[in-house]
């Protein structure tokens, strides 16, 4: 079927259907990230981490919890109003909180690269590191679209 030939309720029904699956892919990551950051704090090496290592873990934890509430919202949005005719509604508010969600997921994983980075590398290494995948993420998940959209390259849904 066309974009012509597709309903507004279709498109919507077409946009929230194929969101609701981008976010389970999202989701699953930070919530293997967000186990594997929990479980940090019960290990032998963490109990001997400076205050630097220790704070890192906690703010990293903190945006991988924002994350997790940011990537599941969704789908509370969609069954709480489910049937309530606010579909395009839904679908407004989950496209913001997937963007803010997936922000975090790139600040959490990025913390948690530093946080290995400073144990296998230490100092600088780790910071070279981490920050090299703030960049990374930066621009593939934020640069490059955000340019294709001010350009005009990507079409309309």
């Amino acid at each position: 079927m066309s974009e012509a030939e597709e309903s507004d309720q279709e498109r919507l029904a077409r946009n929230l259907a194929e969101l609701l699956q981008e976010l389970r892919v999202a989701q699953a990551g930070v919530q293997i990230l967000f186990g594997f950051l929990l479980s940090i704090a019960f290990t032998e090496r963490y109990a001997e981490a400076d205050d630097y290592v220790r704070t890192t873990h906690f703010v990293t934890v903190l945006f991988a919890t924002a994350a997790t509430a940011l990537l599941t919202a969704p789908a509370s949005w969609h069954r709480v109003l489910f049937r309530t005719g606010n579909r395009e509604r839904i679908i407004n508010v989950a496209n913001k909180l997937a963007v803010a969600g997936l922000i975090c997921l790139a600040v959490a994983v990025t913390g948690t690269v530093l946080l290995i980075g400073e144990v296998v590398l230490g100092g600088w290494g780790a910071v070279v590191v981490g920050v090299l995948t703030a960049i990374g993420f930066s621009t593939l998940w934020l640069i490059i679209p955000w340019r294709e959209r001010v350009n005009g390259k990507s079409s309309s849904e």
